[in-house]
């Protein structure tokens, strides 16, 4: 299995889906990280010549013109990925994710390695609440 998580330093998950630069992808055998492997990702930065919407600002984020293109080119890096670790995301990602069968959780949890222990356990909570 390999599980994806958003990431600003490899060490803690970061707070925006969108503007992490970076995954840091494990992969999990019998129950043990076996590999990381630290891959790029598109984000905001990469699409900053853009304007956000008003909709996209203050209603469900992600939805905007050309998001579903954005989304995919988030997630080309991780398509060989089942799940998803993330502190925040908006919708319209969560969403793409979903279509895409990563399973994604949103979590208050910020370091990785306890993430991973907890995900392992069954116990890390996924709080959707946290989408916007």
């Amino acid at each position: 299995m390999k599980i994806a998580f958003i990431s600003e330093d490899g060490v803690t998950i970061s707070q925006h889906f969108g503007q992490a630069p970076y995954y840091l992808v494990l992969t999990i055998e019998d129950g043990k990280v076996i590999s990381k492997e630290k891959r790029d990702k598109m984000s905001h930065r990469n699409f900053a010549s853009e304007q956000h919407t008003e909709a996209e600002c203050c209603e469900r984020h992600g939805y905007g013109a050309n998001a579903q293109t954005k989304h995919a080119d988030m997630m080309s890096n991780i398509a060989d990925c089942q799940v998803l670790i993330a502190g925040r995301m908006g919708w319209g990602a969560y969403e793409e994710l979903k279509s895409r069968a990563i399973k994604t959780i949103i979590t208050d949890v910020k370091n990785i390695d306890e993430a991973v222990r907890l995900y392992l356990k069954g116990e890390l909570p996924n709080l959707i609440e946290r989408l916007h």
